[in-house]
């Protein structure tokens, strides 16, 4: 019995080697080759390659360009404003908000009514000072001559020296006549030009060409000496003033490109250049100020408009980073 039951298990056995083997001797009967040729095949197979994976660095650089943008006044290159030289009555308005006015041209007259008459006075004591000093000089010319004959008298010992002596005494005197009406003449015309200058105090002038922005003057006003009666602004060259964070004053070097917009008119695309960047950092909001230049101002753009500031700006190159050419 246990014979039989040996025999059985031993069939079992060989049955399950027989199902073992029977796959791989079919796929070795697929293969002529020998298997050391098979070996030899796949050693020289080459291995598939594999791209490298894309660094950092790499990816930063293949970002799509960032936009700064941010807001800021249109300036003019010229703003000042303007004051009375001295105190007195408004007698005259001559320009209002919105004039456009040319350097040096009156905005307001003050009462010079004293002053005009201070400085006729002074104008009439110079022009008689300059007439007595012409009457000296035609005195001192005939005293000269006289001199110059007293001269040869003298040599011919016609005239004594005594009368020789009375002659130069004469010209002596009527050159020092001339040198004081000089001196007084020259003192007049000081005071003339002091008389002016108050004179000229009285009007109030536009310091360069612009348009007037504000004014607060009206006529018989009384003003005093540094009150502010108006403010003029010039109409170009623009400005554009903005901020940037300190991080970013590296992106915006002189002669960056600025592209402004401003939504009084959304069709409206104005070029810009970086001018100037602040070396300064604000430490309360740790930002710089930036001055950029309109290029070709569009005449739809005037000093005081809000604009819309764009920049292409960079990212900046991870630290390490070589160029590559």
């Amino acid at each position: 019995m246990r014979a039989i039951l040996s025999f059985r298990l031993s069939s079992v056995a060989a049955v399950a080697v027989a199902a073992a083997v029977l796959p791989t001797l079919c796929l070795c009967g697929c293969d002529s080759r020998p298997l050391a040729e098979t070996s030899s095949a796949a050693a020289a197979t080459p291995a598939p390659t594999l791209r490298p994976a894309v660094g950092a660095a790499a990816a930063s650089e293949m970002q799509p360009t960032k936009q700064f943008s941010t807001t800021g006044p249109l300036v003019a290159a010229q703003q000042a404003d303007v004051a009375a030289l001295r105190d007195g009555l408004v007698v005259r308005v001559a320009a209002n908000i919105g004039d456009h006015v040319a350097g040096g041209q009156t905005l307001a007259l003050l009462d010079d009514r004293l002053l005009r008459a201070g400085y006729g006075e002074q104008q009439a004591r110079v022009a008689s000072l300059q007439a007595q000093v012409r009457e000296w000089q035609s005195e001192q010319q005939v005293e000269e001559a006289d001199l110059h004959r007293a001269d040869a008298l003298r040599a011919d010992k016609i005239l004594s020296d005594e009368d020789w002596e009375h002659v130069k005494y004469k010209v002596e005197e009527t050159m020092s006549e001339v040198a004081r009406y000089r001196a007084d003449e020259a003192a007049a015309e000081a005071n003339m030009e002091s008389a002016r200058l108050l004179l000229d105090q009285s009007r109030v002038v536009a310091p360069f060409a612009g348009v007037v922005g504000r004014s607060s003057v009206r006529v018989a006003q009384e003003v005093k000496k540094d009150d502010v009666l108006f403010w003029i602004t010039a109409v170009a060259p623009l400005r554009i003033l903005f901020t940037v964070p300190e991080s970013a004053m590296a992106q915006f070097p002189q002669g960056a490109a600025l592209d402004l917009t401003t939504a009084d008119y959304p069709n409206l695309r104005q070029r810009a250049r970086v001018l100037r960047v602040s070396p300064v950092v604000d430490p309360a909001s740790g930002s710089v100020q930036v001055i950029g230049e309109v290029v070709h101002a569009s005449p739809l753009l005037e000093p005081g408009m809000t604009m819309q500031v764009q920049a292409a700006v960079q990212p900046r190159p991870p630290a390490g980073a070589q160029a590559t050419r």
